[in-house]
């Protein structure tokens, strides 16, 4: 059995590195490894494929950087390609990306199955591409691989049949639980961005004693004004606590166009870092006190790693993080209050959900080879 395996952009990139492990020198099934290039910066991408010792991608289409309706055209054309191609059997996408919905649309047009892992998942936010890439994928899928039950009843409820639905766990987290040992071995030493000055652990902030944040939302970071308010919060929170935000490119960009740098530059304890490699990342938020986050993937490891998250959105995709984990939603005129209550002792803790114990990838090879014979 022939199966693409498909990658796009850098959460990607940890969810495929244990199945890509597991299928490693397999007796019947062939995995074709296609990287779209959605991100093509080496930070964001090449780093992640050394660092998580996945093979190098055995096809690039290197669309890179574009509009949502351009990137998505690119990806379907290069794809369309590689399936005229390579035929395959099965095509796996994985998250929420455009990479995702483009190759799952090329697939099912070309009559090839497609597997969506992560499926099911939903903020019920419309505004967020993510959201309209989960709904168009899952739509078109064959087989369902999700992580949480939430994610089940959500397909069940759009007439998915329960029979095509697999709860197989959190390849995240295999990822986390294979590199984690590596990862508290490397060194938590930055270079400080518009400072000639760098940071170390141990010297300018001690474990359990400072925050990590990653900001990228649009809703958050686009508007001169929501950012503006944010980045005055964040710099009073660091009066009290050291934070380190190893900051997005879209999210530099902006706060260098609407002239927030020397707001920034007036908080010492504001460290602004360029994005870091996944061992870093990971060292990074297990030896944290809290995450201050609007991300997806993050909301996963600190559950796991039991470190309380606040998420500034109205809504998550990963409801389990809340119901079960260490996360906590909140708005922004919330943070400093809910940062307090952390710096206190009393920050959310919470439970590991079902599956994610590190064997997911090896539950998944289990039901592609149940496939080989559809």
């Amino acid at each position: 059995m022939k199966i693409i395996i498909v990658a796009g952009a850098r959460p990607n990139f940890m969810k495929i590195a244990p199945l890509m492990h597991a299928l490693k020198g397999h007796k019947s099934i062939h995995a074709v490894l296609v990287h779209t290039g959605q991100h093509y910066d080496v930070k964001m991408s090449g780093q992640f494929f050394e660092e998580l010792n996945i093979p190098a991608p055995d096809i690039n289409l290197e669309v890179g950087s574009a509009s949502h309706a351009v990137q998505t055209a690119r990806i379907m054309e290069g794809f369309e390609k590689v399936c005229v191609d390579e035929k395959p059997d099965f095509v796996l996408v994985v998250g929420d990306v455009n990479s995702t919905a483009a190759c799952t649309l090329v697939a099912a047009k070309l009559g090839i199955k497609t597997i969506h892992y992560e499926a099911g998942l939903r903020s019920n936010d419309r505004t967020m591409p993510e959201e309209i890439n989960r709904l168009v994928t899952d739509a078109i899928s064959d087989v369902f691989i999700t992580t949480s039950v939430d994610a089940d009843e959500n397909l069940l409820k759009e007439n998915i049949p329960a029979e095509k639905i697999f709860m197989l766990g959190n390849l995240m987290i295999d990822s986390l639980v294979a590199q984690l040992p590596k990862a508290l071995l490397t060194e938590l030493k930055f270079n400080l961005l518009n400072r000639e000055s760098g940071i170390e652990l141990g010297t300018d902030f001690k474990e359990k004693a400072y925050g990590v944040m990653t900001f990228h939302r649009p809703g958050n970071v686009d508007d001169p004004e929501s950012l503006s308010k944010l980045v005055h919060i964040w710099g009073e929170i660091s009066k009290h606590v050291p934070l380190i935000f190893p900051v997005h490119p879209r999210t530099y960009k902006n706060i260098q166009q609407f002239g927030l740098q020397q707001v920034i530059d007036n908080y010492p304890h504001l460290y602004f870092i360029e994005p870091l490699g996944y061992m870093q990342f990971i060292n990074l938020v297990s030896r944290s006190m809290f995450a201050l986050t609007d991300s997806g993937g993050i909301q996963e490891e600190t559950t796991y790693m039991n470190i309380p998250c606040l998420t500034v959105r109205p809504n998550t995709e990963r409801p389990v993080t809340v119901w079960e984990g260490s996360n906590k939603l909140i708005k922004v005129d919330e943070i400093a209050e809910e940062v307090n209550l952390i710096l206190s002792g009393n920050g959310k803790t919470g439970n590991r959900p079902k599956f994610w114990d590190g064997d997911t990838a090896k539950r998944i090879v289990e039901l592609l080879e149940s496939k080989e014979n559809d």
